[in-house]
This record gives C-alpha cells, sequence and structure tokens, in this order.
C-alpha cells in the first residue's frame, strides 16, 4: 500500500518544492511550449539543465505567502480520482526573493497522500535540490533534481520542467526512477491588487532509472489541474534558516 501511495507525493516535490536557478527567458519560453505540445508523446525525459546545489526556483512575487491546494488527478479512474488537499508556503528570503518553504511543504503534502506512514522529511542546508523522505517500515525515499527549466517569473503564465530522480530505499535491492513534471502557473483572474487564487496544470510521466538508457518508454503518464486559495496572513518571518516558521531541515508530522 505504501509502494503505491508513494507515487503522488512526487507531484508534491515537484509542484511546491521545485528549486531552480533562473535561467534567460527568450529560449527557455521556446523550449518549454514545444515540451508542452508534445504531450502525451513523451517518450524520453527532456534534456533538461541540471541545477546548481544552492539555487533556488524564484516564484512570481505573486506566489507569497501561504495557501490551501487542492489537486485534482484528470487521468485517474474511481477512488484515486478524488482531490488531494493540503497546504503550501511560499517565504520572501533575504534577497527579497519568493522561495518555497520547503520542509513545510513536503511534509504537508505527504501527510496529505500518505498519512501516518510518513515520519520525517529532511532538507539538507547545503543541498536545495535534494529531500529525503523516511516512512515507515524502514523505507527512505530519496528525491533529487537532476534537471531543471523554467521561464521568466516577470511573465504569465509562469511554466517550470523538472526531472527528479527518485530512489526508494528499503528492504530489498533499491527501486529507482526519474520523473519528469512540467508545470504551468498564472492567476485565476487578474487582479490589481494581491492575487487571491492561482490555477495550475501539471503534466507529468514517470520513467524507468538511468540504467535502461534510451530504452525508457514512459511507465505511468498524469494530467493533473490544480487551484491554490491564499490563507490569511500569517506572522511575517525574515526568511533565515533559524527561523522557525520556515521549517528547514528535519520537519516531523506531529499528531493529527
Amino acid at each position: 500500500m505504501v509502494r503505491r501511495l508513494l507515487r503522488p507525493i512526487i507531484v508534491a516535490l515537484l509542484l511546491l518544492l521545485c528549486l531552480a536557478i533562473p535561467v534567460r527567458a527568450d529560449g527557455s519560453a521556446t523550449l518549454l511550449e514545444q515540451r508542452l505540445q508534445a504531450w502525451p508523446d513523451w517518450q524520453l525525459p527532456a534534456p533538461l539543465p541540471r541545477p546548481d546545489r544552492r539555487g533556488d526556483l524564484l516564484y512570481p512575487a505573486w506566489f507569497a505567502g501561504e495557501w490551501q491546494v487542492t489537486s485534482l488527478d484528470l487521468t485517474a479512474e474511481g477512488e484515486t480520482g478524488e482531490p488531494l488537499r493540503h497546504q503550501a508556503r511560499f517565504l520572501i528570503d533575504a534577497k527579497q526573493r519568493v522561495v518555497a518553504d520547503r520542509a513545510f511543504n513536503a511534509l504537508a503534502i505527504g501527510r496529505a497522500v500518505l498519512g501516518s506512514a510518513l515520519l520525517t522529511v529532511e532538507q539538507p542546508a547545503d543541498d536545495h535540490n535534494r529531500q529525503l523522505a523516511r516512512l515507515q517500515n524502514d523505507q527512505l525515499l530519496e528525491t533529487t533534481v537532476i534537471g531543471r527549466r523554467q521561464s521568466d517569473p516577470q511573465q504569465e503564465p509562469f511554466t517550470t520542467d523538472e526531472l527528479v530522480l527518485q530512489i526508494i530505499h528499503g528492504p530489498g535491492a533499491p527501486r529507482i526512477s526519474r520523473v519528469e513534471t512540467l508545470s504551468r502557473y498564472h492567476p485565476c483572474t487578474p487582479s490589481p491588487a494581491a492575487v487571491e487564487h492561482i490555477c495550475a496544470d501539471q503534466w507529468q510521466a514517470r520513467f524507468s532509472g538511468p540504467e535502461q538508457g534510451l530504452d525508457a518508454a514512459p511507465l505511468a503518464r498524469a494530467h493533473y489541474k490544480l487551484t491554490l486559495t491564499r490563507l490569511p496572513d500569517q506572522p511575517e518571518t525574515d526568511g533565515s534558516p533559524n527561523d522557525p516558521a520556515r521549517r528547514t531541515g528535519a520537519a516531523t508530522g506531529g499528531d493529527h
């Protein structure tokens, strides 16, 4: 059961925790559009630039704040088609940039997907592109961003394409796969004031591990529709690693 439920958690790690280096928008927008137009015929992962370990994805200014997220799998059938709901948080860092509160977001999504099977989420301080999720039954989900491209955060829609390497450690041999997720965000309605709702689509394909080489047709495909609804303002944080509101490092679930 836990193994089956591990798959949706990748959506969370990619949607809310995608961590990138800003790139030039001129060529990136074209490449992102071409990749989207190729859906669902993704036969191999996209050749995305490898991110720097310390690079963060810089979100549009209208992402700043705390949100209630509703995610619907448009390709699911039966009970798995129920919406997934969780919170997400985006902070203004010391350089006045909007970045994801990675540990908080991963824990919130993981709890929504896995419940008490998720024990902790760890974010290494020296690597913004790697996370460790410790699970029951002595399992460890290791997720590393190995490729990324994004559009200009000053333009709408805001689009990212990310490739992660997923390794599930536990009893038996490690299970390795790659997951590519292309995400597109925009304010649901134009507003001269603060954006209260963000609409998004995600297109995702799961591939076998790199050892398969060019013989790596997608093992699964999915299309998700997301809505982010702004929550009331929370106490401001200074964005530093020591600020308790950031909850970086190891995060635990606590009681329900």
